[in-house]
């Protein structure tokens, strides 16, 4: 069964980009209809804020391994495209917020920390990066990703363990801002971004550019 592609629709000043239906892993043509969707959010005018989630099981599994699999000598310009989506969600001005519907492995999980905050479901679920176990080590960029936006020992522990999180744990630890329930995901994350929809703009923009500047930095060099 075929996934369906990432959508951008609107409620009033919330974007809300559906990642897909499936799995959601960052093929290429997944990677850049995101990045297409960013660019219509970006050039909108306006007050605005994004909700990002997904439809089904996964809100993202993390990279395409079996499309790298059969394209290894594309693996730099990959990697870049990949990080490159982390930067531009992270530097974004304005507002985003991940609504964690389904389980958040890898980079699927590394994309919800580029968000400026995160609701997820309270009772089925994991966040997880499970590099160590799949012998996958961090690059430099995401590496700084994931040491930019978590406490140090729960960055630790989930980078060198694999641990896979729930709701509430993540919650605990302050993985996530929110843990509730599956039909309260959206809607809090719709709330959460309408709250915040006003501060859009050069001001906010800046002010995420230098606080994860050395994090940006990595990301967007290659």
């Amino acid at each position: 069964m075929s996934q369906a592609a990432p959508h951008l629709d609107r409620r009033d000043d919330v974007f809300v980009l559906n990642l897909g239906d499936g799995e959601n892993r960052f093929h290429p043509d997944w990677v850049a209809a995101v990045d297409a969707a960013l660019d219509e959010v970006e050039k909108t005018e306006g007050a605005k804020a994004l909700v990002t989630t997904a439809t089904g099981k996964f809100f993202s599994n993390g990279l395409d391994l079996e499309w790298l699999g059969s394209h290894a000598d594309q693996m730099g310009e990959y990697v870049a495209a990949v990080e490159g989506l982390f930067a531009r969600v992270l530097g974004l001005p304005l507002i985003t917020v991940a609504a964690i519907q389904g389980h958040a492995f890898a980079a699927g999980a590394m994309l919800t920390l580029a968000h400026d905050f995160r609701v997820m479901r309270d009772d089925r679920g994991f966040w997880c990066l499970p590099e160590v176990d799949i012998h996958i080590p961090f690059t430099p960029g995401m590496n700084a990703l994931i040491t930019a936006r978590l406490a140090p020992q729960v960055a630790h522990e989930s980078m060198t363990t694999g641990r896979r999180y729930g709701g509430a744990d993540a919650r605990d630890l302050a993985i996530v801002d929110r843990a509730v329930s599956e039909d309260a995901v959206l809607p809090t994350a719709l709330e959460i971004a309408t709250a915040n929809a006003g501060k859009t703009g050069d001001t906010l923009g800046t002010i995420k550019a230098r606080m994860y500047e050395e994090t940006l930095k990595v990301l967007r060099d290659h």
